[in-house]
């Protein structure tokens, strides 16, 4: 055999072997530590779990039906969820999600809204300047009435809830 064609490891060799086989290692304990962190937390593919609280719906004004309502929601699940739709047995007429944006000091547009997100770990307010509920109000409905609702969300299914009647405050 010829010696010039024999494969011999020199110090550079090996140490260029040793740092290209490190770079995957080193990059999958990082995966591998991220992982169990997340699931340390209990995160780790639990679903949507929205929960409806602090329910109100504001009295009409004046010769008014029309009013809205208004729900704190808690996504403490570790999927993203979303509101798709509002009922309610207190009314007859159709219910819509819509969303308030304010143009200047004096000035707000309201726009239907087919759903709402609800994020993993996160709460959604909604708020007479954000979104909320539209429907017709009850025609005898007065201050302190409790009005049930149930909220269908995409993944959490349908959660009952009840909102009680209140004067808007300025």
């Amino acid at each position: 055999m010829n010696q010039g064609s024999l494969w011999r490891p020199t110090r550079r060799r090996l140490t260029d072997t040793l740092l290209a086989a490190l770079a995957p290692v080193a990059v999958c304990g990082i995966a591998l530590g991220g992982l169990t962190t997340w699931v340390g937390s209990g995160n780790a593919g639990s679903p949507a779990r929205v929960a409806v609280t602090n329910g109100r719906v504001f009295l009409p004004y004046g010769d008014s039906t029309e009013t809205a309502a208004f729900f704190d929601l808690t996504n403490t699940g570790g999927a993203d969820d979303r509101l798709v739709e509002v009922t309610s047995s207190a009314t007859d007429a159709e219910i819509t999600l819509s969303r308030h944006r304010m143009i200047d000091d004096s000035a707000a547009t309201k726009t239907e809204v087919a759903s709402a997100p609800v994020p993993a770990g996160r709460e959604l307010a909604m708020s007479p300047d954000g979104l909320d509920v539209v429907l017709t109000a009850g025609e005898r409905w007065k201050t302190g009435d409790l009005v049930p609702f149930t909220l269908h969300f995409e993944r959490t299914g349908a959660v009952e809830t009840l909102a009680v009647v209140v004067r808007p405050s300025s």
